[in-house]
């Protein structure tokens, strides 16, 4: 394996990693600022109500995008171990 190829990998990982992270990332993000704002808004302070928000809106990120991204890591892990295959030879 050439350095080019590891670089490659491990390029791919991370990118794979984002891609699969992101959604979940960004629906725990954008939940948590509308709490807060709406928390602010109406000075209920209460950290317990940010939390299941985030947790609802990460789990019907997972329940919609699940198969996809579950496809997208299967992918990936198919590429890798072939590509561990042709190092091995």
């Amino acid at each position: 394996m050439t350095p080019d190829q590891a670089v490659a990998l491990m390029a791919d990982l991370l990118r794979t990693t984002a891609f699969v992270a992101a959604p979940m990332l960004l629906a725990a993000l954008v939940s948590g600022i509308g709490v807060g704002i709406l928390q602010t808004a109406t000075q209920v302070n209460e950290a317990s109500i940010s939390f299941l928000v985030k947790v609802a809106s990460v789990i019907a990120v997972v329940v919609v995008l699940g198969p996809r991204l579950a496809s997208y890591v299967i992918d990936y892990t198919r590429a890798d171990f072939e590509a561990i295959a042709r190092v091995v030879r």
